[in-house]
Parts: C-alpha cells; structure tokens; sequence
C-alpha cells in the first residue's frame, strides 16, 4: 500500500474520534454552556445528519478538483471548526462547527475512498478501504477513550483542541505525499464523468442492493454499541469501571474484523460475506441470549465486533469495485449508506428501549437488521438468477465487483 493511503487513516482516526467522543463529554458540555443534557445531544444528532447529507453534497461539490486539493480544503476546514469549538461559548455556535465538521469529514472520507483505491493496485481496492476505515476502529480503541480522559482531567474542549492537533500532521503530510492527481487504471481523471453520468452509473441494482446491505450491517453494529454500557452494567453485571475496557474490546475486535475483511475482500469477498453474515445473525442472537453471563459478553463483543466490520468493510470495497463508472460519488454513497445506519441503528434501539422492552432489546433489533440484510441479499439473488442469461449468470448476490478473469 502506498504510504499515503496510511496518511488518510490517520485523519480518519481523528475524524472517527471525534464523531464519537461527544458519548463522554455532553455532560461537561452541557453545564459549561448553560444548556440541558438534551439539548447538549443534539450536538450529536447534528453530526450524523451533517455526515448523511455532507457525503453526497461535498463530493458532487469537489468533483472537478484536483483530490489533494479536496482533501486538503476538507481537512483543514475540519480542524479549523474544531478550534473555533474549543474557544466558543455559544452553544448555538458549537452546534453550527459541529454541522460544518460533519459536512467536512463526510467529504474526506467520500475523497479519500476514492483516493485511496485510486492509488492502490486495481485488484486491491478491499485492502486501501480496510486502511481507512481502520481508522474509525482505532479511534474507538484509543481515540474516545483517550478523549474522554481529556475531558475529565482538562475540561471538553481540550478533546477538541487533541482532535484538531492530531489532524495537523495529516494536512502536511497529504500536501507532500498525495499526487496532485491520482490517477487508477479505472479512473484517469481526465475522463473523470460528470456528476449526472455518475449519478446514472449508481442507479446499477446490484450496487444499491450493497448500499442497503452496508446500511443494514451498520445499523446493526452501532444500535448495540450505542448502549453497550448499560447493557454491561445492568444485564450483564459490570461494574461501571470495566465499561471503558469492554468499548475497548469491542474496538480491537472491529479492528481485527476490517483487517482480515481487508485481506479476503479482493480475492475472496463471497467467503466473508456469506459465512459471515450467517455468524453475525448467529451472534446477535447467542448474545441475547446469553447476556446475563459475564464470559459470553467479554467474548460475544470482540467476536461480534470482528464480524460486522468484517462483513461491512467487505460490503463497501464491493460498492467500490461495482462503482467505477462513478469512482467519485461511489465513495460519496458508501460513506451516506454507513451513516444512515450509525443514526437509524441506535434511534431504533433507543425507540425499544423507551418502549420498556429493556437493554437487552437492542441485541434482538441488531439480529433482526442482520437477517433483513440476509434476506434482502438471497431475494436480490433469486431476483437476479432469474432473469439471467447463461452469459451473465454469476455466483451469489450481490455479485463482486471486481472484473472478471
């Protein structure tokens, strides 16, 4: 891989902690600016929306730029907003850098999908995107809890000011180490469509099929992770002390998932989504059922951790395999499709939980949107091998993207 892919990832870390360490600093924030608990937590609902829209918009908005030039104007805007929240006192004005930070890392990461498979090798797109979003896993290991430590030692907005000084090293080291054009045999910018021919490229079925699988396998993932730490302390029976230590695990297992899907999606995606898939709905049912025990959910949320970013990584390298003909937008739609299911996984599971149903409810939601997405996956397929040719009949859906030997 080249070393600039690795530069990416890091400024995904840092965008990744920031979109999640708000969870430890509300409380601070809250009573610093003189506003409720819950209106502190739209500071959080501002970010989500600003990242479902912003990945669309910003990159149809940078389509005809040079991408260091985009990622550098994404980035640099990004730590800006992220100081200016650091000094404010307004609320009002801290939910506005939030909204604008969202906008600026949603465009980041649809450039740098886009860049980063650019710059690897054409049968090794799986691998660039596994780097990058490896970055959003590290930043649950290290990232949030070390901003959380921040703001209880410093005060909330030294979490902001780390955030903005950890991407500084990125924004230098993108203006030396990014061609100021990438260039990828699928996608040589000077016949890079237009806006309109991309958006027609990703009307493709099978790649709005692994749109809404990637938004299913999100969705699922965060509805659990978001309250992993009452269902640790009230299910299954931790003390408040190894609340940090299990978000944690649950990270290192994400890790490790993005990582081997990474090695297997470029070769061997059927092998990862398929068996995988199945474990994932297995687990999330095993975990219901077994909460109450303190063994099962040590081990249930690293391995259900490794699961869904595996399967997940794998989906969206898949999304960008079948979206050469939009190598832009197709980044743009992965990076919108991940966070309609960060923000519709955890409202669900907060709607179950609001209904009485308890803080086990939210693993029973998490293996029911697994076995819609499994379910969507075979009709797709039933779907497509129906009205096949013997020419284009293909293994399962949703087929792999990746050109064919």
């Amino acid at each position: 891989m080249p070393f600039a892919i690795y530069i990416l990832g890091l400024a995904v870390f840092a965008q990744g902690t920031s979109e999640f360490m708000l969870s430890g600093l509300i409380p601070d924030i809250a009573h610093d600016l003189g506003v409720s608990i819950s209106a502190a937590g739209t500071l959080t609902s501002a970010f989500a929306a600003g990242m479902i829209v912003g990945a669309p918009l910003m990159a149809v908005l940078s389509l005809r730029w040079p991408r260091r030039r985009a990622l550098l104007v994404f980035l640099t805007a990004f730590v800006i907003v992220h100081a200016v929240g650091a000094i404010t006192t307004s609320f009002p004005v801290l939910l506005v850098t939030r909204t604008l930070g969202a906008l600026a890392n949603a465009g980041f990461l649809a450039v740098g999908l886009a860049t980063a498979t650019g710059m690897a090798k054409p049968d090794a797109k799986g691998r660039a995107t596994s780097v990058l979003l490896s970055g959003i896993t590290l930043a649950c290991v290290a990232g949030v809890p070390a901003g959380a430590a921040l703001g209880q030692t410093l005060g909330w907005r030294s979490a902001f000011w780390a955030v903005a000084l950890v991407s500084l090293p990125a924004v230098l080291a993108i203006l030396r180490s990014v061609p100021d054009t990438v260039r990828a045999a699928d996608d040589p910018d000077e016949a890079r469509p237009g806006a309109r021919d991309q958006l027609r490229a990703l009307r493709d079925p099978r790649l709005l099929v692994m749109l809404l699988l990637a938004a299913l396998v999100n969705a699922a993932t965060f509805c659990t992770f978001t309250y992993l730490t009452p269902l640790s302390t009230d299910v299954s029976g931790f003390a408040e002390g190894w609340v940090p230590a299990l978000l944690a695990l649950f990270g290192l297992g994400s890790f490790a998932g993005v990582t081997l899907g990474g090695r297997l999606s470029d070769t061997r995606p059927m092998r990862v989504l398929i068996p995988g898939g199945i474990a994932l709905l297995a687990g999330w049912a095993l975990f219901t059922a077994t909460a109450a025990s303190p063994v099962a959910a040590v081990l249930l949320i690293f391995v259900q951790g490794a699961l869904s970013f595996a399967v997940g990584s794998t989906l969206i390298a898949q999304v960008l395999y079948a979206a050469t003909r939009a190598p832009s937008l197709g980044g743009s739609f992965a990076t919108a499709a991940l966070n309609v299911g960060a923000a519709a996984g955890p409202a669900i599971g907060g709607a179950t939980i609001a209904a009485g149903l308890g803080y086990r409810s939210p693993l029973w939601v998490s293996a029911l949107l697994v076995a819609a997405a499994l379910a969507t996956a075979s009709l797709a397929h039933a779907v497509r091998r129906s009205r096949a040719t013997p020419r284009d009949d293909a293994p399962a859906f949703p087929a792999t993207g990746r050109p064919r030997g």
